[in-house]
């Protein structure tokens, strides 16, 4: 169970080898030793993580994990939960790809919409189950700005983001009576593997500062976070911005 300063026992890693679902992980693991599941694909970097994970003193197993192969997932999340409750669940796997290449190449445009959005779904439905009889626990989901107000220079990315977005904030209004709930993230430019060798965009963040925004608004109990914070008044600003605007911003 989660204690009264928001601190649980028992972690999940879905995309367990993400860099902000570690960084999560070890603040939460900062407090004391968890039970971590990491659920990812078998490599090396997964073991990586795990070895990582375990200078925390953390108990940590993992579980095969693949986020393409959506007929798995309700038997994944029957595995994270065998070895009792799951107290704070990280959704964070996703593909980011070519923007430009993405839109034209078929087969990378739906194997980015099944990875950051169906695969999400099928999880985050999953994952529902164990955590309405459970009663008890928390979601923290990975968005991005970019689905906020999805733009030319990486709409098939944004396109997914927003549906992501939509998604688990939805789920946490139908967990809520139940007694889960769910904070989703919108972090902006991340400094991680997943965006070595782009250009840094203005508010960029590392692991740790989103790691940060986000296990305290989870602890909080807040539905939504922005990180930075500055984002939530950035993105309110260009939601309003008329469309023959918006298209040429440098964006």
């Amino acid at each position: 169970m989660i204690d009264a300063v928001g601190n649980p026992q028992s972690l999940l890693l879905l995309g367990g080898t993400s860099d902000i679902a570690l960084a999560i992980a070890e603040k939460y693991a900062a407090n004391r030793p968890l039970r971590i599941v990491l659920a990812a694909r078998k490599s090396t970097r997964a073991e990586d993580a795990a070895e990582r994970l375990r200078k925390t003193g953390s108990d940590v197993s993992i579980v095969e994990f693949d986020a393409k192969d959506t007929d798995s997932h309700p038997s994944v999340i029957e595995k994270a939960f065998a070895g009792g409750d799951i107290d704070v669940t990280v959704v964070a796997f996703g593909l980011l790809g070519d923007a430009e290449e993405a839109w034209q190449d078929h087969a990378k445009a739906v194997e980015l919409a099944h990875v950051n959005y169906t695969a999400a779904v099928s999880t985050g439905v999953a994952l529902s189950e164990k955590l309405k009889r459970q009663g008890h626990g928390t979601v923290i989901a990975l968005s991005s700005v970019a689905g906020e107000r999805v733009r030319r220079s990486n709409f098939l990315y944004g396109s997914t983001k927003a549906g992501f977005d939509g998604f688990y904030l939805g789920l946490g209004e139908a967990l809520r009576p139940h007694g889960p709930k769910v904070t989703v993230v919108r972090p902006g430019y991340v400094k991680t593997k997943m965006t070595d060798g782009m250009d840094e965009a203005p508010l960029a963040q590392t692991a740790e500062q989103v790691a940060t925004v986000a296990v305290d608004g989870a602890r909080k109990g807040k539905d939504l976070v922005w990180a930075p914070a500055q984002f939530r008044f950035v993105m309110s600003a260009l939601r309003h911005v008329p469309r023959p605007i918006f298209r040429k911003l440098p964006i």
